[in-house]
C-alpha cells in the first residue's frame, strides 16, 4: 500500500517524494497495521489530516450507532479507501493545452485589438 499511497499523495497534492513518503507513513503509524481505527482514538492533530484526506476520497469514514445506557451513541471509524488511492496512483496526469485561456476572450475584445494594430 505504501508504494501506492505515496504516489497517489504526489499526484493529488502536487507533492515531493519525501514529502510524501512522510505523509504516508504518518497515516500509516496511526493506523499502526490495523484496517479500520476509531475516531475517538486519535488526536486532533491526525483527525484534521485526516479529514482532509477523506475530502480526496483517499479515506473512508463509518459510522457505527449503538444504544449504551438507554442513549443512542454513535462510533466512526476510519479506513483506507484502496479503490480511490489506486485510482489516482494511476491516472495519467491532464495534458492542458496552453492556449486554452485565448478562448475565454470574446471574440469582440479581438476584433477591436486588430483594428487598433
Amino acid at each position: 500500500m505504501n508504494g501506492l499511497f505515496v504516489r497517489a499523495l504526489k499526484k493529488k497534492f502536487e507533492m515531493t517524494d519525501e514529502d510524501a513518503s512522510t505523509l504516508a507513513k504518518t497515516v500509516e503509524e496511526i493506523f499502526d497495521g490495523e484496517r479500520e481505527i476509531e475516531d475517538m482514538s486519535i488526536d486532533k492533530h491526525a483527525r484534521s489530516l485526516f479529514y482532509e484526506l477523506h475530502k480526496e476520497n483517499f479515506l473512508k469514514l463509518r459510522r457505527e450507532e449503538y444504544k449504551e445506557k438507554g442513549k443512542f451513541m454513535r462510533r466512526y471509524y476510519w479506513s483506507y479507501n484502496n479503490i480511490a488511492i489506486e485510482q489516482e496512483a494511476h491516472r495519467k496526469p491532464s495534458i492542458e493545452d496552453p492556449y486554452k485561456i485565448y478562448q475565454n476572450i470574446p471574440r469582440k475584445a479581438w476584433l477591436i485589438r486588430s483594428c487598433n494594430t
